[in-house]
């Protein structure tokens, strides 16, 4: 394998990596009068953008911000994050979003069972992915259940909402459990890392180290609140090129069958990984 050039920044959706492996999702919101941030969005180093029709949008603005999603939809390809299930701005949400075209998925709000990922799916069809965005205890503590079911393509924490719910502090200790136990419920389920709440906009001085506590707790993503963002989080959830030639030196090493010792299977697993998906976001050719 080679190192490829970086994919260029552009708005095709055929050179943004696979929704399994990205690492930066983009919130923006899907206003009416929003173009401007929309193209801003598309046209980022993103790896997912996500047209918001729930916290991103007073509830004024949702009717007409459906329409303007659905017509984005049709020309454009991107998620879009629907309301909780069972309300009725998700009712809306689904109605209007249903077969559109560029519709990549969804990312559903407020996730607490895996019933409501089964009734999205049931309103969209089986082949429209769901990301489910767990935002408060009862989510967390279910995360498992809603991580198999077949229609969960990935979890992601909504730490905001968590912390509102919960009353607990930023700091990464008090955050651990939650994160740890997407991590795990992820795993388990089969399904790739977690990802990991947004650096809020007025925040971007604390954008690296909330992004390498992200990498420590095993999540592989971040949502994004600013398109600045985005690059920044792509660089720091890696694999750098670093990892991917200390990857490539590690399975030429050990991938040999060769006589290891306790430790190296582990290694070669990991380094394994590491090309995997290093090939997967685009960044090596075979």
């Amino acid at each position: 394998m080679t190192a490829a050039a970086e994919y260029p920044r552009t708005r095709a959706s055929a050179h943004r990596p696979p929704s399994d492996v990205a690492r930066s999702w983009l919130l923006v919101p899907g206003r009416a009068d929003g173009e401007d941030a929309i193209d801003a969005a598309l046209t980022s180093s993103a790896d997912a953008v996500i047209l918001d029709l729930e916290d991103g949008l007073a509830a004024d603005l949702r009717p007409q911000g459906r329409r303007a999603v659905r017509s984005w939809l049709g020309r454009e390809s991107a998620w879009v994050r629907v309301s909780p299930s069972g309300s009725p701005d998700w009712s809306a949400d689904l109605t209007a979003i249903a077969g559109a075209e560029g519709l990549a998925g969804v990312v559903l709000a407020k996730t607490e069972s895996a019933v409501e990922v089964a009734a999205t799916i049931g309103r969209l069809g089986a082949r429209v992915p769901v990301v489910a965005l767990i935002e408060s205890a009862l989510g967390i503590e279910n995360a498992l259940d809603i991580a198999r079911h077949p229609g969960c393509s990935r979890l992601a924490f909504g730490l905001g909402d968590f912390r509102r719910d919960t009353g607990v502090s930023a700091d990464p200790m008090a955050l651990a459990y939650a994160r740890g136990r997407l991590v795990v419920a992820s795993r388990a389920a089969g399904l790739p890392g977690p990802i990991d709440g947004p650096t809020l906009k007025n925040a971007s001085d604390r954008l690296d180290t909330e992004t390498r506590v992200t990498v420590s707790m095993g999540m592989t993503g971040r949502l994004c609140l600013v398109p600045d963002h985005a690059a920044r989080v792509n660089e720091l959830l890696g694999p750098s090129r670093e990892d991917i030639d200390q990857a490539r030196t590690t399975v030429s090493r050990l991938g040999g069958g060769s006589v290891y010792d306790g430790s190296d299977l582990p290694l070669l697993g990991r380094a394994e990984s590491v090309l995997h998906r290093a090939e997967r976001l685009g960044l090596v050719d075979d």
